[in-house]
C-alpha cells in the first residue's frame, strides 16, 4: 500500500488546486500536518484544503496572526492552526489541540513539526519543499490506515491530477 505520494506544483495557484483535490477527500476527524520553510506554500495549500472541504470564501483563509487558530464553516468545520509563533512545544499544551484533533471537523496545522509529541498517532503529513522560485514538491506521507487508503487513492489520481492542472 502506498505510504507516500509526491506532487509537483509549478505555481501558487497549482498548489491551491492540489490542496483542493486532497481536501475534497477529507472527512471529520482528519488531521493534516504541514511542514516546510517559511514561504514554501503551506498557507496556499491550506486555502486549497479549505476549498475542497467546502469553505466558501477560502480567499480569506490566512495564517492566524495572533489567535493561532482560525475556525471556518464549510460542509465540515475546518480548523486552521498556525504554530509559527510558538517558541516551544510546552506553549501548545494549553491550546486544547486534542479537542480539534478528535473533534467534528478537519484540522490543518502549519509548522506541525513544532509539536511532535502532541500530534495524533494517525495523521497525514504534508512536506512542502522549494524546487525553484515558483515550483514546489508536495510530499504526502501517511501515518495510519485511514491515510494510507487516502494516499492509495491519490496515487491513482496523481497522473490524472497533473494532466488536469
Amino acid at each position: 500500500m502506498s505510504k507516500e505520494v509526491v506532487f509537483n506544483s509549478k505555481s501558487p495557484s497549482e498548489t491551491i488546486r492540489i490542496g483542493k483535490t486532497i481536501g475534497s477527500s477529507l472527512q471529520a476527524g482528519d488531521v493534516v500536518a504541514l511542514m516546510g520553510e517559511l514561504g514554501a506554500g503551506k498557507t496556499q495549500f491550506i486555502k486549497g484544503l479549505a476549498q475542497g472541504v467546502g469553505v466558501g470564501k477560502s480567499v480569506y483563509v490566512s495564517s492566524p496572526s495572533f489567535t493561532l487558530i482560525n475556525e471556518y464553516n464549510g460542509g465540515i468545520p475546518f480548523y486552521h492552526i498556525d504554530l509559527y509563533r510558538l517558541e516551544e512545544e510546552k506553549e501548545a499544551e494549553e491550546l486544547g489541540l486534542e479537542e480539534y484533533f478528535h473533534g467534528e471537523g478537519i484540522t490543518a496545522i502549519e509548522w506541525a513539526d513544532r509539536i511532535p509529541s502532541l500530534l495524533p498517532g494517525e495523521i497525514l503529513r504534508v512536506n512542502i519543499h522549494y524546487t525553484g522560485k515558483q515550483t514546489r514538491s508536495i510530499e504526502l506521507v501517511a501515518k495510519g490506515k485511514r491515510y494510507e487508503e487516502l494516499l492509495k487513492e491519490f496515487g491513482m489520481q496523481n497522473s490524472l491530477i497533473r494532466v488536469c492542472l
